[in-house]
């Protein structure tokens, strides 16, 4: 039986990659290839599935993180996927705030169970948010930067909301971090699909040459050959083995509100545009009692933008708010007070 290729989509929330994930698919199906996907969310709903086409086999991993929290369900999910759906080539986009090595490991432990071949880690890196996170550091930039260095194939993405200089410096950053992996510049993920061919040779992988750690938690650790981020555990990944369960994005919070009914549009963009700076991702579907349509919104980086969409099957109108110690209460009370609002004035 021949390997089944697994490409992994890595890259930080908002960085573009389900809109490559989704020029991926239509690479595929005009070629007539059956792909599949794992799509890995940290919110209880998975919105970006919104965007795939209904007649691709999806699993949905949720409320969790493949890298730790659910990282046990990674290889059932690749099995039953592959054992139903016969797929010629499996997809996995990880959530935003996963670390890509430990993600590597998840799907090292499906290959014992199935015949599988990672191919590809393709990191998206918002070209914007790289450089602002550059000039103060903290953990997130240390997330992105662990998520280039383990990089089999990068894209620097939003070329077009940097100066030329700016551009330079994105990729100056880049290379610094990873020198090996092809690099290339984009604007909304355009760029050779060449990457994902199943005649491709496969790129570089953890394998029995990568250079095996033994952690203080007793589990091995592969890095391979674009990975050469500092070992010290406790430090990069800010992994407390003695603690319960905190992991390198133990500081990414997420909130998950389900609407009781529509919303007053300009109401809910003006709360989604005064939220505050420690949340830096959202997204969800929403209906509005001044329009006749629902509506798929993505926040990132200060930018909103509504897609007007027609779900398939029951959608609930939801939203899911992802960032750094966001004071989760007052903004559960503030979407309440605009529901409550809504119900006021239809009354």
């Amino acid at each position: 039986m021949t390997a089944i290729p697994i490409h992994l989509l890595s890259g930080f929330l908002g960085s573009g990659k389900t809109t490559l994930l989704n020029r991926v698919v239509d690479y595929y199906k005009a070629q007539d290839i059956k792909v599949a996907i794992i799509m890995n969310e940290l919110g209880d709903v998975n919105l970006d599935g919104q965007f795939v086409e209904q007649d691709v086999p999806m699993a949905e991993m949720l409320s969790g993180c493949i890298c730790c929290t659910i990282r046990g369900d990674l290889s059932i999910e690749l099995k039953e996927l592959i054992e139903e759906h016969r797929p010629d080539v499996v997809i996995i986009e990880s959530t935003g705030a996963a670390n890509p090595m430990e993600i590597i490991d998840a799907i090292t432990e499906a290959a014992l169970f199935m015949r599988i071949d990672l191919r590809t880690i393709a990191t998206v890196v918002d070209g914007p948010e790289l450089l602002a996170r550059s000039k103060r550091g903290g953990r997130t930039f240390k997330l992105m930067q662990d998520q280039i260095r383990c990089a089999t194939d990068l894209i620097v993405n939003k070329a077009d909301m940097l100066a030329p200089e700016e551009l330079v410096e994105v990729q100056q950053l880049v290379r610094g971090l990873n020198a090996f992996a092809p690099l290339t510049v984009t604007v909304r993920c355009m760029t050779d699909l060449a990457m994902f061919d199943l005649t491709a040779a496969p790129k570089a992988k953890p394998d029995a040459s990568a250079q095996r750690l033994h952690d203080s938690a007793g589990s091995d650790h592969v890095c391979g050959a674009n990975c050469n981020h500092d070992h010290d555990h406790t430090r990069t990944h800010d992994h407390d083995h003695a603690g319960a369960g905190y992991v390198s994005h133990a500081h990414v919070m997420t909130l998950t509100h389900y609407f009781a009914g529509p919303v007053n549009s300009h109401a809910f963009e003006a709360l989604i545009k005064s939220l505050p700076q420690e949340v830096y991702r959202a997204k969800g579907i929403v209906t509005f009692t001044d329009t006749n349509s629902r509506f798929l919104f993505q926040y990132a980086y200060r930018e909103v933008e509504f897609i007007r969409i027609t779900p398939q099957g029951n959608v609930s109108d939801v939203a899911v708010f992802i960032g750094e110690h966001f004071a989760k209460e007052e903004l559960e009370k503030e979407l309440h007070k605009l529901e409550n609002q809504c119900w006021e004035e239809q009354v």
